[in-house]
């Protein structure tokens, strides 16, 4: 045991902090979306201007060179506009340098395990906690080759972070490339264009707590009314007093309408954005806005009613109610979901599939135990090798949009989430549950099982199982201890204790009444037993 990490203690997972609600733009008109288009135009000209400033600045960036920044964008806009610029232009720096610091990590860890392949010799069998050499000289003289590729994008990414550059793509990267692929994205470049132009476009505003309906440049009123603050050059163009443009149509919040209309009515904050979408023809309003953040619910009392534990895989989530002293309960549960097919679809499935665990666990008032996974150190190639099959299954498992989904739509619903160190859980889990649980009528997958070990890891119990008691007659007539204990029973992981008494092979006081009474079944028994009898007979006369 003393090879094994230590596992971290489990804790409550918080809520979210966020809200964002979407909705459709319905009824505009040409001159509308007209508006719509050159106001964003104009914004996303002024971003990019801003977000390769900051990108310029750098390290060396501070509150002055950010207040130069907004100075030099309000006489093109106005005050509001460039806050909201300046800082999504911020915003979009320090994600750049997120995924700066993880790719070098991931490229540390490919080094480090080339490395280790390399140093041993060809063809060396590798163990359950390290790799071994590699197959075959070939192999080897790739692997070295790639080696210094690694090492030198590693340099090159190192100076980039050290200096403070990033290189971020306004409109995505990955839009970008599909220009160079149109046929086989089944785009015209006309319609490329359309959709690139769309994605540039900058129209997202910061709500303003204590304002007028909780925002000043993009209003929505109760009713449904939106207008939009028109920078300088465009506030010919305005339709209502102080540089405002109506839009004919009118906007309906279905999801969380309630919450939104309470925000608007006390003029408290709310963030807008309006997007085009290029491909099926409409516009979107999102209005976001920031929760306080509430006081967590105490692990001890998450666990009185016992624990839901589930085991997150790349079609489905297998689950398991266990009680509060870590017994599984009932048959196992499975909520499929199929991650094919476009985005909305496989988004659709995941919230199908967690909304019908959150029902179970709310019906049964149930804390879910979800693992704490992170696969930021495996989405290197080298740590898994060859064994591409398995680099797909890991990659392919939603667990970043599972885990935030899981979060939110949990704190709607009042069911508490609890994170468990995700280490041994699946080993463990088929070590000591898979054949207990498993019966002539029921056959628990390895999930299943790994389920268990996840709810007995949240509820403060070990995964490994307490023995069951033997049968009658062959120890200590079975009642020396029950199949699980409390974690703070005394004395639950020590030996049996000795229970005085006759032992397994001692002969009961009635021996004699139960051989003379049981039933014969040979014919030699028959005729023992009848000499026995006649001979008591003559005894007695």
């Amino acid at each position: 045991m003393g090879g094994l990490r230590e596992v971290a203690v489990s804790f409550v997972a918080p809520g979210p902090s966020g809200v964002a609600i979407r909705t459709r733009l319905k009824g505009l008109n040409g001159k509308d979306e007209k508006i719509l288009r050159l106001v964003g135009d104009h914004l996303g000209t002024l971003a990019a201007r801003d977000l390769k400033a900051r990108c310029t600045a750098g390290l060396e960036h501070d509150a002055g060179a950010w207040a130069q920044r907004k100075r030099v964008l309000t006489p093109g806009s106005s005050s509001r506009w460039a806050g909201s610029v300046t800082k999504a232009s911020h915003d979009q720096w320090a994600l750049a340098r997120r995924g700066q610091h993880a790719h070098i990590k991931s490229l540390q860890a490919g080094i480090a395990t080339i490395a280790h392949r390399l140093s041993l010799p060809v063809g060396e069998k590798g163990s359950k906690r390290a790799p071994g050499g590699y197959r075959s000289r070939r192999e080897w003289h790739a692997k070295s080759r790639r080696l210094h590729v690694l090492q030198d994008r590693l340099q090159a990414v190192r100076a980039d972070w050290e200096a403070g550059r990033v290189r971020v793509v306004r409109g995505g990267k990955r839009l970008l490339n599909t220009r160079h692929h149109l046929q086989q994205a089944a785009l015209s470049e006309a319609g490329w264009r359309e959709r690139w132009q769309a994605e540039r476009r900058f129209f997202q505003a910061d709500g303003e707590s204590g304002k007028r309906y909780g925002n000043e440049t993009l209003r929505v009123t109760p009713d449904g009314e939106v207008s939009v603050k028109l920078p300088a050059p465009l506030v010919h163009l305005a339709n209502a007093p102080h540089g405002h443009y109506v839009l004919t149509g009118r906007v309906s919040f279905a999801h969380r309408g309630e919450q939104w209309a309470d925000r608007v009515a006390a003029n408290r904050a709310v963030a807008y954005r309006i997007h085009e979408d290029t491909t099926r023809g409409r516009w979107y309003l999102t209005a976001s806005w920031t929760l306080p953040q509430a006081p967590a619910v105490p692990l001890a009392a998450a666990r009185v009613h016992g624990m839901l534990g589930v085991d997150t895989n790349t079609d489905h989530l297998a689950a398991w109610r266990l009680d509060h002293h870590g017994n599984p309960v009932g048959a196992p549960l499975r909520f499929g979901y199929d991650l094919s097919g476009t985005t909305a679809h496989r988004d659709a499935q995941v919230r199908h599939a967690l909304i019908r665990l959150l029902h179970f666990a709310k019906r049964h008032r149930l804390a879910i135990a979800v693992e704490d996974l992170d696969f930021t150190a495996e989405t290197t190639r080298e740590k898994h090798g060859r064994r591409t099959r398995f680099r797909k299954l890991i990659s392919g498992m939603p667990v970043a949009r599972l885990r935030a989904r899981l979060v939110s739509m949990a704190a709607e619903l009042g069911v508490t989430i609890v994170a468990v160190d995700p280490a041994y859980t699946s080993r463990w889990g088929a070590q000591h549950w898979h054949k207990s649980l498993t019966t002539t009528t029921r056959k628990p997958t390895r999930h299943d099982a790994a389920a268990v070990a996840i709810g007995r890891r949240a509820l403060g119990h070990p995964i490994r199982r307490r023995t069951a008691p033997p049968p009658h007659d062959r120890s200590d007539r079975a009642g020396h201890r029950t199949v699980q204990a409390r974690p703070g029973g005394p004395g639950r992981e020590e030996p049996r204790p000795r229970i005085p008494g006759p032992r397994t092979r001692s002969v009961p006081p009635d021996a004699e009444r139960t051989r003379a009474t049981r039933t014969p079944n040979t014919v030699r028994d028959v005729r023992s037993e009848q000499e026995r009898v006649q001979d008591s007979f003559l005894l007695t006369e």
